[in-house]
């Protein structure tokens, strides 16, 4: 028997427009599920969508903003006609928002109510609590499903400077937690991942200077990375599989899986 075998499994990637939710989707996709791409992105949806039929994987891109019911609960239907009937949740969409983050300019109590808000929106509203309330009665009904959510080393330990994101991801590994408790009875697990720093698009900049050279701020996080070195997008993947694997990880619910290099263990 193969654990990590995901064949019959409809999984609904939402974020998967993203390098970490991409590279989970590719994974979830190679363990064979079939592959529902969600975000807001035509253009990089269906790139991704390229991608993984390329591979032989079954997948299809729907376009969604997670903030809005009407949006998830037409991608739910069109899943089911599609693909078929959905089994698999990530939630990876989320971010943080430069005006939400202290500065010099801007200390934290200056920080607006709308950018604070913002963060809470992306991260924990759109990213976790929509996606949940849509796709979550199904898996109870059906009494089968396994939802992944998307944590953050600042949910653990807050970060400098990004105060509203770590609040907003800390919230997230809540909610995870509740669900996991609440849908246990139903057979629904919920968990979550935490990544360490994986360079990406959104924090390129903070992360390394226009040569190429690590910042200050990278040189900071490095050195207290065990590891020593950033996360590979593909290095997520395998988090991804076995908490959807209802052989590999079915007693596992309320879990909180980090892929880190070792960064949330460091200390002096």
């Amino acid at each position: 028997m193969n654990l990590f075998d995901l064949s019959g499994e409809v999984a609904v990637v939402i974020g998967a427009t993203g390098s970490l939710g991409g590279a989970m989707a590719q994974a979830l996709g190679q363990a064979g599920a079939a592959v529902a791409v969600v975000g807001r992105n035509v253009e990089r949806g269906q790139a991704c969508v390229e991608s993984l039929e390329q591979q032989g994987i079954r997948a299809a891109f729907f376009a969604a903003d997670a903030m809005s019911r009407d949006d998830l609960r037409r991608v739910e239907s069109e899943v089911e006609s599609q693909l078929g009937v959905p089994s698999v949740l990530v939630n990876a969409a989320g971010g943080n928002d430069p005006k939400a983050t202290v500065t010099a300019d801007l200390p934290f109590e200056a920080i607006g109510l709308d950018a604070w808000r913002g963060n809470f929106d992306l991260n924990l509203v759109g990213g976790v609590l929509l996606p949940c309330q849509t796709f979550g009665p199904g898996f109870c009904a059906r009494r089968r499903g396994t939802v992944i959510n998307v944590a953050s080393v600042s949910a653990h330990i807050p970060l400098s400077r990004v105060v509203s994101y770590s609040a907003a991801k800390a919230a997230v590994l809540s909610l995870t937690q509740f669900l996991a408790r609440e849908w246990a009875p139903s057979g629904v697990r919920v968990n979550s991942i935490t990544p360490g720093f994986f360079p990406a698009e959104q924090n390129r900049r903070l992360l390394f200077n226009e040569d190429g050279s690590p910042t200050a701020r990278a040189q900071a996080i490095l050195s207290h990375t065990p590891m020593a070195r950033f996360g590979v997008a593909e290095e997520l993947g395998g988090a991804a599989v076995f908490l959807a694997s209802p052989r590999a990880a079915g007693f596992v619910t309320g879990t909180d899986l980090r892929v880190d290099g070792g960064f949330l263990s460091q200390t002096l």
